[in-house]
C-alpha cells in the first residue's frame, strides 16, 4: 500500500481566484505544499462544501464539527495525517484547506476508506441500494474477518414544535449489517443472525447471554462478538 503525505493536494483544489485568508496556524503547510504539490495532479475534488440550513438545530457530522487529523485511502493510496470532517447527513468526506479557510468535499467515487483520528474506521462498499440510507456506500467497519459487522451512521431531521429560532433538528441514526461475500444482511433484531449463512442463532444467543450482552442495549459490541463466536464454530 502506497502512503503519500497529504498536505499538498490541498492546493490543487482550491479556484486560483480565491481570496486568502491566512492565519497563523496554517503557515506550517506552506513548506509541505511547495514539496508535494507535483505528486497530486491525478486527485480532483466533489467541490466546495455547501453548509446546511441554519435553521436547523445541531450539526450534520458525525460525533464533531471539528476536523481533526486522520487517514484517507483514495484508489488504493494512503494518505496519513488528512484533516478529515464526516458529514453522516449527506455521507460526505470533508477536507480542509488551512489558507483558504473552506472546507472541501472529497470526490465520494475515488474514497476507497477513512480513519478518524479516534481510530474508527469506514470503508465504502458497493451493493446495498435498497437501503435508503446507503447514499456514496460509507459503513463503519468494527472488525476484520469473513463476516463484517458494518454500522451506517447517519443523521435525520425532525420539525421542532416549539417557538425557537430552528425549525428542524438533527437526530443521530445507526443501523446495523454484517457482509459477507459482498451480500448485506440487515440486523435489526437480534434473530436476524439467523439470515446470514453458517451462522447458528440459538447457539450464538446461548453464549451471548451468557457474557450478558443483549443486542438492544450493546449492539456493537453484540454483533462482533456473534461473529468471533461464530468463526471459532466453523473453524
Amino acid at each position: 500500500m502506497w502512503k503519500i503525505g497529504f498536505s499538498g493536494v490541498l492546493l490543487l483544489l482550491i479556484p486560483l481566484g480565491a481570496k486568502a485568508q491566512v492565519v497563523s496556524d496554517s503557515l506550517q503547510y506552506l513548506a509541505s505544499y511547495k514539496e508535494e504539490i507535483p505528486y497530486f495532479q491525478e486527485l480532483i475534488t466533489g467541490g466546495q462544501y455547501e453548509e446546511v440550513a441554519k435553521t436547523i438545530e445541531g450539526h450534520p457530522f458525525y460525533e464533531s464539527r471539528q476536523f481533526e487529523n486522520g487517514s484517507l485511502q483514495i484508489n488504493g493510496i494512503t494518505y496519513p495525517q488528512v484533516p478529515l470532517l464526516y458529514d453522516c447527513y449527506r455521507d460526505q468526506v470533508l477536507t480542509f484547506h488551512p489558507i483558504y479557510r473552506q472546507k472541501l468535499l472529497i470526490n465520494p467515487e475515488k474514497v476507497d476508506q477513512f480513519e478518524l483520528s479516534n481510530g474508527e474506521r469506514f470503508r465504502f462498499f458497493e451493493g446495498n441500494r435498497n437501503y435508503a440510507h446507503h447514499l456514496n456506500g460509507l459503513y463503519k467497519v468494527l472488525n476484520t474477518g469473513e463476516v463484517l459487522v458494518l454500522v451506517k451512521e447517519y443523521k435525520s431531521t425532525k420539525d421542532k414544535n416549539d417557538v425557537s429560532k430552528y425549525t428542524d433538528v438533527f437526530l443521530d441514526k445507526s443501523d446495523y449489517f454484517l457482509w459477507t461475500a459482498g451480500h448485506f444482511y440487515p440486523i435489526q433484531k437480534a434473530r436476524q443472525l439467523g439470515d446470514v449463512p453458517d451462522m447458528n442463532y440459538k447457539v450464538l444467543k446461548k453464549e451471548l447471554k451468557k457474557r450478558g450482552l443483549r443486542f438492544k442495549s450493546q449492539p456493537e459490541t453484540y454483533l462482533t462478538q456473534a461473529v468471533e463466536i461464530s468463526a471459532r464454530q466453523t473453524k
